[in-house]
């Protein structure tokens, strides 16, 4: 049998997922779920009033996660392909959004488009949401494109481009599909950090499941159980969504 040392260094050296990361994920998951059901049926005052607020929060925070998540990645995709155009004015616009949204925080960004860019138009708080997140996450996905699309040898676009194909295809048939078992996990992992951050847009008062329960912990002043009902269920939701990354990470290294 091998022993702790030589499993820890197993997790660390072979790419994939080990024994102890498959019962760590075990526990956190299976632990956080079973507190999800159990508080609310040991004490129902105030555990089963909390998660009552929450169904219309939750679905609230879907929302933004998922909006935010296409629209992110749309954006990142174009602007590592702007980065890689051969136009200048492009390239150079590319650039400087990935620079400038990286150097501000996310929290910020939320602000100023709520509040200022609300003066020139009309935007409603999921809207401005949606928009702040997916602008800050699309620069860091954006980088996360171009690393892994750097990664693949420059000598099968070349390769693709002598067999008659047009830069264009070259990336979208050859480069692209092999970046994609590179930048994978990362991506996954920018998701389920968005995810979490979702929580920030409550400030703007988008009614996510943070802010439902904030608004039951200022009346009923239970914030302790309110906030690890909350906590609960972003774990469960990240712990979820991170296995589901590790899947889909499996059968495209397997390749099916």
């Amino acid at each position: 049998m091998a022993s702790l040392r030589d499993r820890i260094s197993d997790a660390i050296l072979i790419p994939g997922e080990s024994s102890l990361q498959r019962i760590a994920w075990n526990v956190a998951f299976w632990g956080a779920l079973t507190a999800l059901v159990v508080l609310p049926l040991v004490k129902p005052t105030p555990y089963l009033e909390i998660v009552s607020f929450f169904p219309d929060g939750l679905w609230i925070t879907f929302q933004v996660t998922l909006l935010s998540i296409v629209f992110a990645l749309l954006l990142g995709m174009l602007t590592v392909l702007a980065r890689m155009s051969r136009f200048a004015l492009f390239n150079l616009i590319a650039s400087l959004y990935t620079e400038v949204i990286r150097g501000i925080p996310l929290l910020v960004q939320i602000f100023y488009i709520y509040y200022v860019v609300a003066r020139l138009i009309q935007l409603p708080p999921i809207v401005s949401a949606v928009m702040g997140m997916a602008i800050c996450y699309g620069a860091y996905i954006a980088e996360i494109l171009r690393g892994g699309i750097q990664s693949i040898p420059k000598g099968q676009m070349e390769a693709a481009i002598a067999l008659g194909l047009s830069r264009w295809q070259a990336i979208r048939l050859v480069v692209l599909p092999q970046t994609l078992k590179v930048v994978l996990p990362p991506i996954g992992n920018e998701c389920i950090a968005l995810l979490k951050d979702s929580s920030l847009v409550s400030i703007i008062a988008v009614i996510d499941i943070f802010r439902r329960a904030r608004e039951y912990a200022s009346v009923k002043y239970f914030y302790f159980e309110s906030y690890t009902m909350v906590a609960l269920v972003y774990l469960v939701l990240t712990l979820f969504f991170s296995r589901l990354v590790n899947i889909l990470e499996k059968r495209l290294h397997h390749g099916r």
